[in-house]
């Protein structure tokens, strides 16, 4: 029986892992983000403008890098008066699983106009499906979390798991900032240093895991 007991042994020790990035972005130039697989979808009423854009200097700098490497989207997406705002920023097409961590961090400008964040998830491989209307989602009808704010704060850290997938999947995250009316609410909203993790086994485990299934087998051909 000791072949087999230290065949289990390793293998149960093989459950170690580490985290590894599997997407780091720091929006040095947002105007490149499609060369890497991000997409933009300005779904607002009578759509204007261009959806997100390089940070503004001028209303705050970025949490890290040069001071406009950030992300930005602000009320002009829309070109009503009285508009709403789904202006969205979607990732490259990624395997997640249930240890995938996205983190970023998040800053409005401004006070007194409330900028709502909306961070989704598609399981559906490459789709961008995300409707057609103001208040559409498509295909990313999994919301892992809102962020919304009023007063200016500074940057704040957010991270938000995908412990709901129970196997690999391969889909697209994105944000989507939300302005119900324009009259009333949304004003500037940045995002920057965003990063998706994922467990992967440590080095030492795939030698364990070797050394426990050998063992497994050994047991076999002794007990032959």
């Amino acid at each position: 029986m000791k072949p087999v007991l230290a065949g289990l042994a390793l293998l149960a020790a093989a459950g170690s892992s580490q985290a590894v990035t599997v997407l780091s972005e720091g929006f040095d130039n947002v105007s490149n983000l499609p060369a890497s697989g991000w997409v933009q979808v300005n779904n607002s009423t009578a759509p204007a403008g261009t959806g997100w854009f390089q940070g503004n200097t001028g209303v705050f700098t970025a949490f890290s890098g040069a001071d406009n490497s950030y992300a930005a989207a602000n009320f002009a997406a829309t070109g009503s008066a009285t508009g709403a705002i789904s202006n969205w920023l979607i990732m490259p097409a990624l395997t997640l699983d249930s240890s995938s961590v996205l983190s970023f961090m998040v800053r409005i400008g401004g006070e007194g106009f409330l900028d709502t964040l909306e961070v989704r998830f598609s399981p559906n491989g490459s789709s961008t499906n995300v409707g057609t209307t103001s208040t559409s989602v498509g295909d990313f009808g999994i919301l892992l979390g809102t962020y919304s704010g009023n007063t200016a704060n500074g940057w704040e850290a957010l991270s938000y798991g995908l412990w709901g997938l129970s196997a690999p999947t391969t889909g697209r995250l994105a944000f989507r900032y939300v302005v119900g009316d324009v009259s009333s609410a949304g004003n500037y909203i940045g995002i920057d240093s965003v990063s998706v993790t994922a467990a992967v086994p440590e080095p030492a485990t795939y030698l364990l895991m070797a050394l426990g299934v050998a063992g497994l087998v050994l047991r076999r051909r002794m007990g032959a």
